[in-house]
């Protein structure tokens, strides 16, 4: 763990899980998922930015330059959206961070709200009532693949039940179906995730809780860091290709004629089985 003083004040543009990523909080993670892409740049180890109140200067200074009232999107009619734990898992990190500096600049800031994927159930987080300025979304997939390749994590049934108490606590709450991972028995297992979330989340809030579904993406690098076990799963070449990302780097990712027939399948599968629940993006 090392502590240091975030100077790159950088706010790239997103559009998808949110409109803006912030400077990076921290960078790296505790948790070990066989899939994520920080391994293969940091594969052990946390950093953690330690100039929170300079990092949402920043922030408060790119949004003073965005037209207002913002124009509806898919992030959020209102507020201007910014994910700040791209690098990390920043509500698994908390207790590193002066999270509650954080959380409250979002609160009282008027045009924007403050956005993170997790794979951790923080409890400590309930007693803060965020006032729907934090949106916290669980990132969920079959048990059964999470077993391997999200060791350590909070079970999938436990993200689920916890979208609830978060709406409750006063979080903005959505679900992450990602990564979503091709193999044999795949549609079945994400039949049974969804006969979970349809059980399991409150009536009352089902028209709020909206997804974001995102299709694996893989880099031949982590290969070496893998274990077999989840390298059969990852790496699958009959059905993958390379593609080079919007930021340069060479990544795998499903056959592009594949995949189309991979989305149209899993949109039609969550909309007989969660009709409720509205998909903001998939890819």
């Amino acid at each position: 763990m090392r502590y240091v003083n975030r100077k790159t004040m950088i706010i790239r543009e997103s559009g998808r899980s949110s409109d803006f990523i912030t400077p990076s909080f921290g960078y790296g993670c505790l948790y070990k998922c066989e899939y994520c892409y920080m391994r293969r740049h940091l594969p052990k180890g946390l950093t953690i930015a330690k100039n929170t109140s300079s990092i949402i200067d920043a922030i408060a200074n790119h949004l003073w330059l965005l037209q207002w009232p913002k124009k509806p999107n898919q992030t959020h009619e209102k507020y201007y959206t910014y994910d700040f734990s791209c690098n990390e898992d920043y509500i698994l990190h908390a207790r590193y961070h002066d999270w509650k500096m954080l959380f409250d600049y979002f609160k009282e800031e008027p045009k924007a709200m403050g956005t993170a994927a997790t794979k951790y159930v923080n409890k400590k987080m309930l007693a803060y009532d965020a006032n729907r300025k934090i949106r916290i979304r669980f990132s969920i997939m079959p048990q059964i693949m999470s077993d391997t390749l999200e060791p350590g994590t909070s079970s999938i049934i436990n993200r689920i039940k916890a979208v609830n108490d978060f709406y409750e606590a006063g979080y903005d709450v959505h679900l992450n179906y990602s990564p979503i991972i091709v193999y044999k028995d795949y549609i079945d297992d994400y039949i049974k995730l969804f006969k979970l979330v349809d059980m399991n989340i409150d009536k009352s809030i089902k028209n709020r809780v909206k997804a974001e579904c995102i299709f694996l993406t893989h880099n031949n690098k982590m290969r070496e860091i893998n274990s077999k076990q989840a390298d059969e799963i990852l790496w699958t070449p009959e059905n993958q290709e390379v593609k080079i990302s919007e930021y340069g780097n060479e990544n795998i990712r499903y056959k592009r004629k594949l995949k189309k027939e991979y989305i149209d399948n899993f949109l039609l599968m969550h909309k007989d089985k969660l009709p409720w629940q509205e998909v903001r993006y998939i890819f």
